[in-house]
């Protein structure tokens, strides 16, 4: 049985991007996060020991977006889902969504981003 911790819209100043002013000033990502692990034993025992912390999760996406400026999204996302399969043993697979909403693009669009889904080895 899998059962799903969401986590979404985290809102985070970073500097990634391959353009000059990109890493200069930075921008504002979004990220969403859904976490596979087995709530069985923490819906009935009421224990925060019996899952994870959802503060603690945030930390840690957080520091793993934050601590390097990537050029890609797609490079940013994977230290975000490595950060979090290594940080939390009971997760068994993390799917992180990351927008860039003021991506530099010349068009009018809503979103742009990357979805990756990593599991456990």
């Amino acid at each position: 049985m899998t059962d799903t911790i969401f986590i979404k819209g985290v809102v985070i100043h970073a500097r990634h991007g391959v353009m000059d002013h990109e890493t200069e000033v930075g921008q504002r990502f979004v990220i969403d996060l859904e976490l596979a692990i087995d709530l069985s034993e923490s819906s009935r025992t009421d224990r925060l020991v019996d899952t994870v912390s959802y503060s603690s999760v945030v930390s840690t996406a957080t520091a793993a977006f934050k601590n390097v400026n990537y050029k890609l999204l797609e490079r940013a996302a994977g230290a975000v889902a490595d950060a979090v399969l290594t940080a939390f043993p009971r997760v068994t697979a993390v799917k992180v969504t990351v927008h860039k909403p003021h991506a530099p693009i010349a068009a009018i669009f809503d979103d742009v981003g990357v979805v990756l889904t990593r599991t456990r080895p």
